[in-house]
């Protein structure tokens, strides 16, 4: 039987859930004289499916872009992988392996699928301009490996009939799919998701859904996501941060979420006292 250690747990359906990969710790982030984000702390754990809701105009985008590098807050830390993160470009923090979709699509439309989701591979290229020029040695190397990586997350994400498509003449739900893609291309250590079901009918959502859950599986992807869709977060995910005029009013498994008072009262809009 394998020992799971100390700091790592394992879910009811077998998966083990590591230690900590990332925390933030007393995030408070403005916008002139407006919080977006006040005095918030939660970790994300390797290996989980970490969800953050709350109404809208919570901060949960706000809070992402924090995570992503967008923002800079104020106040407060974010470890990672056991170290104080300072204050860093998107690109950077790209570079220590943390990729994301966007709320909005954010795709080269005139460009190919297979070419969009070959952007993914940039963090993985290293030759020069004139070895990418000549297309010998190193940059032929490079190139045949990470096609042959994206042509693995193509199959993966059944988008091999789409292909060659350009992305903009794709419909909304194979745009997301193909925006995915682009993201597990990075080989993230940790993947953000802003709204990946957003705009979707019940048939795609059940897809992205599934893909979700295989990434995490199969790939051992650790995924934070923002969802407006209850059923799926309840779902999909080992544990909820909940966020309401951005402050943190709830923290735990689904379960304990979905009891949580002051969650049920900002989800119906019962007036507090």
């Amino acid at each position: 039987m394998t020992q799971v250690p100390a700091d790592s747990y394992v879910t009811e359906d077998g998966r083990t859930i590591g230690p900590t990969v990332m925390e933030m710790k007393n995030i408070t982030l403005r916008f002139g004289g407006v919080k977006a984000i006040t005095d918030i702390s939660f970790d994300i754990r390797e290996g989980e499916i970490r969800a953050i809701i709350g109404p809208n105009g919570a901060g949960k985008s706000s809070m992402l872009n924090v995570i992503s590098g967008f923002y800079v807050p104020q106040e407060g830390e974010v470890w990672y992988k056991g170290a104080k993160r300072p204050a860093m470009k998107p690109y950077q923090v790209a570079q220590q392996g943390i990729a994301r979709t966007f709320q909005n699509i954010a795709l080269f439309e005139g460009m190919s699928v297979l070419d969009n989701v070959m952007t993914g591979r940039l963090r993985q290229m290293n030759a020069n301009l004139i070895q990418q020029a000549l297309w010998k040695g190193r940059a032929e190397k490079e190139e045949v490996e990470n096609r042959a990586f994206v042509e693995k997350i193509i199959d993966f994400l059944e988008i091999q009939h789409i292909r060659k498509t350009p992305v903009g003449r794709l419909p909304y739900g194979l745009k997301k799919r193909v925006e995915l893609a682009r993201a597990l291309a990075a080989e993230p250590s940790i993947l953000l998701l802003d709204e990946p079901m957003a705009g979707m009918n019940v048939e795609e959502k059940e897809d992205m859904s599934r893909f979700i859950l295989d990434m995490n599986d199969e790939f051992g992807t650790t995924i934070a996501l923002i969802e407006h869709d209850m059923g799926v977060v309840m779902d999909l995910s080992d544990r909820v941060v909940v966020m309401d005029y951005g402050k943190k009013i709830g923290d735990g498994t689904p379960d304990e979420v979905r009891n949580n008072q002051d969650v049920i009262d900002a989800y119906l809009g019962v007036a507090h006292d």
